[in-house]
């Protein structure tokens, strides 16, 4: 079996909003640790030009370039960029013809709605949008969302994958950054927690070599809410582990537009220098080849 087929690259990238990257230290998060214990978890600073708000972030991160290209502003994604510097599941879908997956409930990620939707074309996706905007709707959603990908990670072959969890953000907006928020953070690393497992669970796990990434687009001010340059703001952060990524801290740092570079990275796919990616692979040592 050729090198291309064997073993096969498989990339699972779970975002979840809104996770205050100092909150890490009080909050246990066991899932979330064991991906950092078997690769690494570092505190990304959102770039001066980017609003720390949702959709400008998680443009930056799906895409693997800044505002200034993809041209995200704000919550309402019109007068996008997106179709000339699209995410990473549709580049994926449409150029490559790869398997990829989307699962979200948020509309300007999903839906012809707010300017969007941010993912254009990816190959399989699941929408599963709240009742009504409470934190607990959103983790109604977030549940849904959950077992939706469980099942397509667990029977699918999706060879790049997205899964979005909402509620942590959701409830620092209703709810403040108190014990409330922290429960959702727990909630959220429980779900983390079963994808990971419908991962290590497939009957061709053994065949494939998965890398996991974790990440949040911005934090929260202490009574919750976000846009702002403070450092709490500012501040969010990257987890990853995988069959390239050692375990062991970074040798630079990592910014919002190297996870979609990563992505491309893991999966073995040649960054094409017309796309202009921002981003790169996380500069991690990698192993140096064996001499022949």
């Amino acid at each position: 079996m050729s090198a291309a087929q064997w073993p096969r690259p498989r990339v699972l990238v779970v975002g979840i909003d809104g996770v205050r990257h100092d909150f890490l230290a009080q909050v246990p998060m066991p899932r979330l640790r064991e991906v950092a214990e078997a690769g690494f978890l570092v505190p990304v600073t959102v770039a001066e030009t980017t609003p720390t708000m949702s959709g400008p972030c998680w443009a930056t991160i799906v895409t693997g370039v800044e505002p200034a290209k993809h041209g995200v502003w704000g919550n309402h994604l019109g007068g996008n960029r997106l179709d000339v510097f699209p995410d990473f599941a549709t580049r994926l879908n449409r150029g490559d013809r790869r398997r990829t997956f989307v699962a979200a409930g948020w509309d300007p990620l999903m839906i012809n709605e707010s300017g969007g939707p941010l993912f254009r074309a990816p190959g399989r996706l699941s929408y599963i949008a709240p009742a009504e905007d409470t934190p607990e709707a959103w983790e109604t959603v977030d549940e849904e969302v959950t077992r939706e990908a469980v099942h397509v990670l667990g029977t699918a072959d999706p060879e790049a994958s997205f899964v979005y969890l909402g509620a942590v953000d959701e409830t620092a907006h209703f709810l403040g950054c108190g014990e409330e928020y922290r429960a959702a953070m727990r909630t959220a690393d429980e779900r983390l927690g079963r994808l990971l497992d419908a991962v290590r669970g497939r009957a061709t796990h053994a065949e494939e070599q998965w890398t996991v990434i974790v990440v949040t687009d911005h934090g929260h001010v202490d009574a919750g809410g976000h846009g702002g340059r403070t450092v709490e703001e500012r501040t969010a952060w990257v987890a990853c582990a995988g069959h390239d990524i050692p375990a062991s801290p970074p040798t630079g740092d990592i910014r919002h537009p190297d996870v979609a570079a990563q992505v491309y990275a893991s999966l073995l796919r040649p960054i094409d220098p017309h796309w202009t990616l921002d981003g790169r692979p996380f500069p991690v040592a990698r192993p140096v080849p064996a001499a022949v």
